[in-house]
């Protein structure tokens, strides 16, 4: 299974300590050089674990398309979305709105990090979200009250 991930999902569980939800659900993901780059820009949260085993690193090739995107979205986020496109991902992760909207739009199977806590807690990999978010907002991670209060309020953890 193919996975390309963009770098808010890598530095949100690695703030708490999660990164390894990833490696159980998708094995390994793939990162594009941007988003590395972006990680390792500040020795913060995903600065190291950005260097495990599971994280592969590529680079896109169509860099002319880059510039098509990044008027809308970041780089990290442009090259995530490029990067799935040339390998035929399974699954790309991405939290950012517009890059979610670009990426679904562009026919891809697209997810957030939210998505993958509940698809870890489903699996049997982590007990309750709640405190696994509720941590993540201490660490920095922002959501909005709605979006926090009716994720909850769905999964049945409000």
């Amino acid at each position: 299974m193919k996975t390309v991930c963009n770098a808010t999902p890598i530095i949100s569980l690695s703030s708490i300590n999660k990164l390894d939800i990833l490696k159980e659900l998708f094995h390994s993901i793939i990162i594009p050089e941007a988003v590395y780059n972006e990680i390792k820009a500040k020795e913060s949260f995903g600065y190291k674990e950005v260097e495990s085993d599971f994280i592969k690193v590529e680079q896109i090739k169509g860099r002319i398309y880059s510039e098509l995107l990044f008027n809308q979205i970041d780089l990290g986020e442009t090259e995530t979305i490029i990067l799935a496109k040339e390998i035929k991902a399974d699954f790309v992760i991405i939290d950012d709105n517009m890059a979610y909207r670009i990426a679904t739009n562009s026919g891809l199977n697209v997810t957030r990090t939210l998505s993958v806590l509940l698809r870890a807690k489903e699996r049997g990999i982590i007990g309750e979200i709640k405190p696994i978010l509720d941590e993540m907002i201490l660490k920095g991670r922002w959501y909005s009250k709605r979006v926090y209060r009716d994720f909850l309020k769905r999964i049945n953890e409000l």
